[in-house]
């Protein structure tokens, strides 16, 4: 393999067909596919995710993302009649927000939100991005789960349903904050996480808000030109604890999705050790990166020239992830948010 410095995105780009975009959750969670690839021998075996306590030992940790996702889309109507839509991104305040906008609304204008709620663009930012004052309610985020929208990602090509406002979220959630799912943590169920705890295997949260940045391309060639948007992530002192003892004692600590692995390598101070505390992570991690605490990931398959795949390649070594992601294509495995599983050990 050439020199990491090298690394070019098209080193990361593969043919996907397209119907394996998975659009759909299979019925069950913990029902679909695992991908098991042994990042040391490249060995790959196929099971079914309701396996995965077997593949896993006492002892082993997993760190689990506990973010929530909120309704954050909000159709709109312009003054003048016209339809568009308001992304929300982050809450700067009491009915203050920051949104991404469709639909050509510039600053000072307003857009009906709701009956009774209206919304004003106080300002445009340098990124594109809207400052919005909700008008008429006492608090927005009250409505949200009425008036608002579950944000599947652009690739899913179907408005969102019912059963996406359960199936979109993680079994675990707990805090609000992310307008994407940390979708590793789609495949567990209570069952399974009860069975993986009764076979003393340790689980703990860390909280990281997944952003829009996540299906931001990258459009720089050089790698090294990416840059990530923040997010925001949060790790308790009983997490951190859990972690550094795990560490200390010998124990494999597994990261459930790149959001996990992004937080706690963030979190991470140079004795090897978690910090607590909150604070945002761009960090990027391609190739050449040196892992300080995770010995294990489970993610599901990425989207060609995504950080997510550079992420995976990065721990698994890019020649041995190419062949995993031909392997999976050729076995017809179902790729992105709602698809298939793999664990890398």
């Amino acid at each position: 393999m050439q020199n990491v410095t090298e690394l070019k995105l098209a080193d990361f780009d593969f043919e996907l067909p397209e119907d394996l975009i998975a659009q759909t959750p299979v019925s069950e969670r913990d029902q679909s596919r695992l991908m098991v690839l042994d990042r040391r021998t490249g060995d790959v075996r196929h099971r079914i995710f309701r396996e995965i306590t077997g593949l896993l030992r006492a002892g082993d940790l997993l760190v689990v993302n506990d973010t929530r996702v909120f309704p954050c889309r909000l159709p709109v109507r312009k003054q003048g009649g016209g339809k568009a839509e308001l992304f929300l991104l982050e809450e700067l305040g009491l009915n203050r927000w920051r949104a991404m906008i469709r639909g050509g609304i510039g600053a000072g204008m307003v857009v009906q939100v709701a009956p009774g709620i209206e919304a004003r663009v106080l300002s445009v930012q340098e990124d594109g991005t809207r400052e919005l004052q909700f008008l008429g309610t006492a608090d927005i985020r009250a409505s949200l789960p009425e008036i608002g929208k579950v944000p599947l990602p652009p690739y899913i090509r179907r408005e969102p349903g019912d059963a996406d406002r359960e199936r979109y979220q993680t079994v675990y959630a707990a805090h609000d904050g992310a307008v994407a799912a940390p979708t590793a943590g789609l495949h567990f169920t209570g069952p399974l996480l009860a069975e993986i705890r009764e076979k003393g295997i340790e689980t703990v949260p860390v909280t990281l808000h997944v952003g829009p940045g996540t299906f931001q391309p990258v459009r720089t060639e050089a790698l090294t030109d990416h840059r990530m948007h923040p997010e925001r992530y949060q790790v308790s002192e009983a997490s951190a604890e859990a972690i550094n003892r795990a560490k200390a004692e010998g124990r494999r600590v597994i990261a459930v999705g790149t959001t996990s692995v992004r937080t706690l390598e963030s979190a991470a101070g140079t004795d090897g050790n978690v910090r607590a505390g909150s604070g945002e992570s761009s960090l990027f991690i391609f190739p050449g990166y040196a892992f300080r605490i995770v010995d294990g990931i489970i993610t599901n398959f990425h989207l060609p020239k995504s950080t997510l795949l550079m992420l995976v390649a990065a721990f698994a070594g890019l020649d041995r992830m190419r062949e995993a992601y031909r392997i999976a294509v050729a076995e017809r495995y179902r790729f992105y948010s709602y698809g298939d599983a793999m664990l890398l050990l």
